[in-house]
């Protein structure tokens, strides 16, 4: 259903190039950037009170083209499984012929266009989901830098260099450890991307269904509009899926925000310059980039950094760092989108809710009055 081949050298065409820089510059980002990905673990580690159950080795640095390539690979390993079971299960001969109309080569085309316009944006990723390793020996995640990008918005922004590159590393470090300090949040993350996939009520008549409420959204986005390509192409079920998908990533994304911030000044002195600054840039760009980035979800993205650190903020000044770590104890104890939007509502729940007696307490006799 999807050329990967041609998504990975669609992207690497169409992807802009990084910005200019002589080899020993390069070489120096490169190499400070490694560096400092190790260094963040620590901070991240002494700051959160969470602790790795992997092995965390420096950074891996990539640029544009890579991070295209990763990012495709990753697909790879989450999709791949799916849609070849979606053809050749339940959609049956439907989904043969729509495979067969769209082509495989033409959603290899969109998907690359797509990942070249995000690889000019991302500044750092925790992949989540990699090719299995022949030797079993390569963490299941890998943390990746894309160097021009970091480059780039530090020169835009005109902040310290060395500050800039920390704080990104703090950023996408608190990802790694938010799901190599569990050992199940990954599997609930693939999951939910699993049964949103498996959700999908695709026949003739709602693809067709889907084709235009995709053209609705793009005309509604020019127009002003709020619009998206995820709300269009989305059946009911998968929206149920979709709200604790965006719950989980609205948490990890705001925490991974609060804690960049957070972290303080010893660390990176100018941070307040740097959250200034960076903020105004979230919110730029001309008026074509911003449809764009409305379409893609992204406009969502940004709100999910607002309120996922407001989330924390709040249960953090509530009930300290510790108990705020409940909601890394288990799928249950992970706050609902309402609870995001009302922090008060999963301090109620999780950490003031009262102890359950034991599941055999009925059948414990009383204990006799002490003799006089």
């Amino acid at each position: 259903m999807i050329d990967w081949d041609v998504a990975v050298n669609t992207g690497a065409r169409l992807v802009r190039p990084g910005p200019q820089v002589d080899l020993a510059e390069a070489r120096e980002a490169v190499a400070q950037l490694r560096e400092l990905s190790v260094t963040a673990q620590g901070h991240v580690r002494e700051f959160t009170g969470m602790h790795s159950l992997e092995p965390a080795g420096p950074a891996v640095i990539v640029d544009r083209p890579g991070w295209i390539k990763a990012n495709v690979d990753g697909f790879r390993v989450v999709l791949e499984p799916l849609l070849d079971r979606m053809s050749s299960g339940r959609l049956g001969s439907t989904a043969g012929s729509i495979t067969t109309a769209v082509g495989s080569r033409i959603t290899g085309v969109q998907l690359g266009a797509v990942l070249a316009y995000l690889a000019g944006r991302v500044l750092g990723q925790y992949e989540l989901f990699l090719p299995p390793d022949p030797d079993g020996r390569a963490p299941t995640g890998r943390l990746t830098l894309v160097a021009p990008n970091i480059v780039h918005a530090e020169r835009e922004l005109n902040v310290d260099t060395r500050d800039f590159r920390m704080w990104v590393c703090l950023h996408e470090e608190t990802h790694r450890t938010q799901f190599t300090s569990t050992t199940w949040l990954r599997d609930y993350v693939q999951e939910q991307m699993r049964e949103f996939l498996l959700a999908s009520d695709v026949d003739a008549a709602a693809f067709l269904d889907r084709l235009r409420a995709a053209g609705e959204a793009v005309a509604e986005a020019v127009r002003g509009g709020e619009a998206n390509l995820i709300d269009a192409i989305q059946s009911p079920v998968q929206s149920e899926i979709l709200d604790r998908i965006t719950a989980v990533m609205t948490l990890a994304e705001g925490h991974g925000d609060y804690v960049m911030d957070a972290v303080g000044p010893e660390v990176v002195p100018s941070v307040a310059e740097i959250r200034r600054k960076f903020q105004r840039r979230r919110e730029g760009g001309n008026r074509l980039d911003k449809i764009i980035r409305q379409l893609l979800g992204l406009d969502l993205k940004m709100k999910q950094y607002e309120e996922g650190a407001a989330f924390v903020r709040t249960v953090v000044g509530e009930v300290g760092m510790a108990d705020f770590n409940r909601v890394w104890e288990s799928r249950e104890t992970l706050p609902t989108m309402q609870e995001i939007r009302n922090p008060q509502e999963w301090i109620d729940r999780v950490v003031r809710a009262p102890e359950l007696p034991p599941a055999d307490a009925d059948d414990v006799p009383p204990q006799a009055p002490p003799a006089e």
